[in-house]
């Protein structure tokens, strides 16, 4: 996950174990992943698009113990060095995904953690994220290490231009929900089937527009169409995620055709076109800013 601008750090970043406690298919390319149980009482929700590196276990009777052996601050270069020397068919799959959702515990159960997982193809074709969530049962074990926000709500929560492809949906659902009613702006989405449309809730005055985008052509394509198309008030905050040519390209355009200031736009670029990762070895992201 390559991240283009200034970070909104957690205030803890230990490594937390927790527990699959329900899935649940969105869709055809969406899993939800609720998770809870473990150390869930010690992560402190931020709200906005909240992201986390995840851990995954190995499939196969060493995924408990590949998990039991990540170090502290595999986040960090030297941790994540150690990380790495974990033996391949142990060693976790380390990959960065948003908060859909956090419940708070009630009298009645714990707290509770939503993730949504975009499912890319099936078999051997599927990078390891998504063949562990189509896979995933209640009762596994995951850990993840909290690292804040890419959306800073210091520039800004009023005026706002959110821009995202379906990897981005989650996030953007995210923003929505923590921006103040009085909000006004767009959200554009793209997402590769209409069955993809997952609705949220924004403020009244965020219209909400989704794009399906048909095959064979490149995720974040028409977002940024849509995008150069509207009028943007220069005073927004604009957050713009997804294949990582779509945030770059959006900046560009915003910063230089429609006069927002550069240091009002928060972009990240989630994933590349054509760096899928299916094999272990094949995990060379960089830490404290890797792709996924």
């Amino acid at each position: 996950m390559a991240r283009y601008s200034s970070l909104v750090k957690p205030a803890s970043q230990d490594l937390l174990r927790l527990t699959v406690l329900r899935t649940e298919r969105l869709s055809a390319h969406w899993m939800r992943i609720t998770l809870g149980g473990g150390d869930i009482d010690r992560f402190t929700p931020l709200g906005f698009d909240q992201w986390f590196r995840i851990f995954l276990p190995h499939t196969g009777g060493s995924g408990d113990e590949g998990l039991e052996r990540i170090p502290a601050k595999a986040n960090k270069i030297f941790g994540y060095l150690k990380y790495l020397r974990i033996p391949d068919g142990m060693r976790p799959v380390m990959r960065n995904y948003t908060v859909r959702a956090y419940r708070p515990a009630t009298a009645g159960r714990g707290a509770e953690l939503d993730v949504d997982f975009v499912l890319h193809g099936s078999g051997p074709s599927a990078g390891p994220a998504s063949r562990w969530a189509d896979a995933a049962q209640p009762g596994e074990s995951v850990v993840i290490i909290d690292e804040g926000l890419g959306f800073n709500p210091e520039r800004g929560v009023e005026k706002v231009a959110l821009v995202a492809d379906e990897t981005g949906a989650p996030a953007l659902a995210g923003v929505c929900a923590s921006l103040p009613a009085t909000a006004t702006g767009f959200a554009i989405i793209e997402t590769p089937s209409a069955d993809d449309i997952l609705a949220f809730d924004a403020p009244a005055g965020v219209e909400v527009q989704w794009i399906v985008r048909e095959d064979g052509v490149k995720p974040g394509t028409l977002a940024l169409a849509a995008l150069q198309d509207r009028a943007v008030d220069p005073g927004v905050h604009a957050f713009i995620v997804g294949e990582q040519a779509l945030p770059t390209a959006a900046r560009r355009h915003l910063v230089g055709e429609r006069g927002v200031d550069k240091n009002a736009v928060s972009f990240v670029g989630y994933w590349r076109v054509g760096a899928a990762s299916p094999a272990p070895k094949s995990q060379v992201a960089t830490a404290e800013g890797s792709p996924s």
